[in-house]
């Protein structure tokens, strides 16, 4: 399943800060269509992204319903991406 959108990167604030983009409620339904199929445990959905030049593996994040990406910051610094930056993001889910 291929997907694109568009989201605003969001930081969480633990012992460390960690980044995510929140994936719309349209593609999150979409996802939720075939995550009994794509998860590997815990309800995360394993997932290839890009973000401009940059491609990298990742697993999305259940939460109230949606998900979130994470965001490494080996995928933020190319780009200088922080909090509340806008976000076109192209999205595989592997199956």
């Amino acid at each position: 399943m291929e997907l694109a959108f568009t989201g605003r990167v969001i930081e969480w604030r633990g012992p460390a800060p960690y980044y995510f983009i929140g994936v719309p409620d349209q593609e999150s339904a979409d996802i939720r269509e075939v995550a009994a199929m794509a998860t590997y445990g815990w309800g995360v959905i394993p997932v290839e992204a890009r973000i401009g030049e940059v491609a990298f593996e990742t697993s999305l994040f259940p939460k109230d319903g949606g998900y979130l990406l994470p965001l490494k910051k080996a995928v933020r610094a190319p780009r200088g991406l922080g909090a509340g930056d806008e976000v076109a993001v192209e999205m595989t889910v592997r199956l």
